[in-house]
């Protein structure tokens, strides 16, 4: 998915913006970046954080970069931030997102003789192909209402100046970004819980497609925010670290209401809930609370090496390093009826592996409760496990498995329907479950507390807007 954080002080904040865009490293494996302006002065450090922690890699690097503004970014897409010298002035750029007419814009660009210097192996960078549509207004307003409206998916930006820092969301608002201040400065963040430690106070949300210009002294609205927004469940759900808030609803909290409905429809009666970590825990904790049954920990996570929760690319890596990071405690496996709470299902492969573990370890019965409602459509505003392969998704594959095809995968959606109940059993028999049943779509909006055509929810039910 990717995050950013960005900064902006009347001293050096080097530490600050070190230190913030490390508190998003949870949002991605591949690349993590930063980049200062001192005066008119550029400097910028760009690594592959897919095998360290961003923190290691950009440690030793500090002494090389200064200034009173900077950007960072943790990316799963291309190498940034991106120093780009243009009429506009030279600025330092940074996105998150996912850009689905990519290719078409830069079929366009190519058709004007422009041309491109960051390409990837397989296609154009998306944030050069930002910076280039940036580039085609007479300002920086103007670029970023540009690429607005010509993107096709989802944009949030960063871009510093030497006058200061544009902070971008989303034209509906799918990504967060959220606006810290403190006695020196501003903060601008993907996370709201990258703030609070480095002395920075929350003090505005930006809205969907909402546009600030933010230097040490205030900030001004250059795009208002628009009317609509499609914020992305998922954030609460699964992504976002239980410290963060969005749109003024804490994770955390929501994890917990999760959970809470989900035990409200329970019909087992377990000798232990256990949430699958990390962010299984929090919706845990919830259903145990509800239902006044113990919780516990019969597999305990070993951080030290294995502190990511974001996985290898490859298949088979990723399935070795779920089991080597969950270490089973088999007095509480053995003989017991484990009730598993799960943030999702996605593909099911490191799950199953799990569950054949904790029988393996003496379990009399295990029973998974995913937080969210079943994974049928892959995801196409962020780039995140869901959109790699749409058919790896268990429910795909499962609702073949039961039709041959996709031709009626609506129809399983509808919550409580025997097409439904069919897709359960179906996806319960292939993990080697005792039971499994999902939290249903409006308990789970319910839980968030948005309207609910505020959230976007198309990797359920394949609806969006916008």
């Amino acid at each position: 998915m990717g995050g950013l954080f960005g900064c902006v002080t009347r001293g050096d904040c080097v530490p600050e913006v070190f230190y913030g865009t490390d508190y998003h490293s949870h949002l991605g494996t591949r690349r993590g970046g930063m980049a200062m302006v001192d005066g008119r002065d550029f400097s910028r450090s760009i690594h592959n954080i897919e095998n360290h922690p961003f923190r290691s890699k950009f440690e030793s690097e500090l002494d090389n970069l200064e200034g009173a503004a900077g950007i960072g970014v943790i990316s799963d897409t291309d190498p940034q931030p991106l120093i780009i010298t243009s009429h506009l002035g030279t600025f330092a750029l940074v996105t998150v997102g996912r850009i689905n007419n990519l290719n078409e814009l830069a079929g366009q660009a190519f058709s004007r003789r422009q041309f491109f210097t960051e390409s990837r192996c397989d296609s154009t960078s998306p944030t050069e192909l930002v910076a280039m549509l940036i580039c085609q207004e007479d300002s920086i307003a103007a670029g970023i209402k540009r690429v607005q409206q010509e993107i096709r998916g989802s944009l949030t930006l960063l871009l510093l100046t030497p006058q200061g820092l544009w902070a971008a969301r989303d034209r509906l608002g799918r990504t967060p970004l959220v606006l810290g201040k403190r006695e020196d400065g501003y903060c601008v963040a993907s996370e709201s819980c990258a703030m609070p430690n480095l002395g920075f106070e929350l003090v505005h949300y930006l809205g969907p497609g909402e546009t600030l210009f933010i230097t040490p002294d205030g900030y001004e609205q250059k795009i208002p925010p628009g009317e609509g927004m499609q914020i992305c469940a998922f954030l609460w759900i699964y992504y976002g670290y239980p410290a963060s808030s969005y749109e003024g609803i804490t994770v955390e909290q929501v994890r917990y209401r999760c959970g809470a409905a989900l035990a409200a429809r329970e019909t087992e009666s377990p000798d232990l809930v256990a949430g699958i970590p990390d962010s299984g825990v929090g919706h845990a904790i919830g259903y145990a609370n509800a239902r006044n049954l113990p919780y516990g920990r019969p597999f305990v996570k070993y951080t030290p090496t294995w502190p990511r929760s974001f996985m290898p690319q490859n298949q088979k890596v990723r399935d070795l390093v779920a089991r080597m990071k969950l270490i089973p405690v088999p007095e509480l496996i053995e003989g017991k009826k484990l009730l598993f709470v799960e943030d999702s299902i996605v593909r099911g492969t490191q799950l199953k592996g799990t569950i054949r573990n904790i029988f393996e370890q003496g379990a009399k019965e295990v029973h998974m409760r995913p937080a969210c409602p079943c994974l049928l459509y892959p995801c196409i505003f962020h780039n995140f496990s869901v959109s790699q392969s749409s058919m790896d998704l268990a429910g795909r594959k499962a609702a073949v498995a039961l039709d041959g095809n996709l031709d009626r995968l609506a129809d399983f959606v509808a919550d409580g329907s025997d097409r439904q109940a069919a897709l359960f059993d179906k996806i319960r028999e292939h993990l080697g479950l005792s039971s499994l049943y999902y939290q249903n779509m409006d308990d789970m909006i319910a839980a968030i507390g948005l309207p609910a055509e505020s959230v976007c929810t198309y990797c359920w039910n394949g609806k969006s807007r916008g």
